[in-house]
């Protein structure tokens, strides 16, 4: 992570999809990671997409309701130790065997302004990813900062996520980029996010440049309200793969 919210041994996780996973099974065992190696964890969960879980067999009706139900269950688990709940998808009656120490903090993989509203009134903020500066700027940053000060909850955290390459084959880069995943404009969240930004897709919105240029897109984005970026290193060249390096370790001792 690149940002002066996030403490330096902080961990993340990848995006747990919530509906093939009941949240009293992930409960345990994020608290099971977290007796391991202490309060590093962030916990990232996200509802994927409806082909993704088509493939699985698994429906993806009233996401947004799924997502508050599933929140119910969650935080409570990871927060004292215990829940009483029932939905109309999802109920939980639980008690685990060990109170948690400290809560384990909850990010949200959101873009639509629903989910948007969900995360900022119950969780510690989103995680995004193939969202420009514009985007985040005009409506992932008001939408969640709105609900999270309707809640009475302090500012959230707006983690952003994108391939990064300083570089001088800019052009030979970037087309990989969005030769290999073009397929993510396929998908209607991600679709609705290139529209918003004005791009047609991933190659576009990849930070693949100069040190000037790279080091000017995150402050770019810092500017529009990211609190912490989660680079991926697109680095198919050792050099350009050292360049990236080197690039964003003095980036991120310059925000500490």
């Amino acid at each position: 992570f690149v940002g002066q919210r996030v403490p330096e041994l902080e961990l993340g996780t990848a995006i747990v999809r919530t509906f093939p996973r009941h949240p009293l099974a992930l409960a345990g065992q994020v608290l099971t990671i977290r007796s391991v190696i202490g309060d590093r964890l962030t916990l990232g969960i996200g509802l994927s997409h409806e082909v993704m879980m088509k493939e699985l067999g698994i429906g993806f009706e009233k996401p947004i309701r799924h997502l508050r139900e599933y929140l119910s269950i969650l935080i409570p688990l990871l927060t004292d130790g215990k829940v009483d709940f029932d939905g109309e998808v999802l109920s939980c009656h639980a008690a685990l065997f060990r109170t948690p120490e400290t809560p384990a903090p909850v990010v949200v993989a959101a873009l639509g302004p629903q989910a948007l509203r969900v995360t900022g009134a119950r969780t510690q903020g989103t995680t995004l990813a193939w969202v420009g500066a514009r985007t985040v700027r005009e409506h992932i940053a008001p939408t969640l900062r709105e609900a999270a000060e309707a809640a009475g909850r302090p500012a959230p955290r707006i983690i952003a996520t994108l391939p990064v390459c300083v570089t001088e084959e800019v052009d030979a880069i970037r087309g990989l980029v969005t030769k290999l995943l073009s397929s993510y404009g396929d998908l209607p969240s991600y679709r609705a996010m290139f529209d918003r930004e004005g791009v047609a897709g991933p190659g576009e919105l990849a930070l693949i440049g100069d040190e000037a240029y790279v080091r000017g897109r995150l402050e770019e984005l810092a500017e529009a309200g990211v609190t912490d970026f989660a680079a991926t290193e697109f680095t198919p060249a050792p050099d350009d793969r050292a360049r990236t390096r080197e690039l964003l370790m003095s980036y991120a001792e310059s925000t500490r």
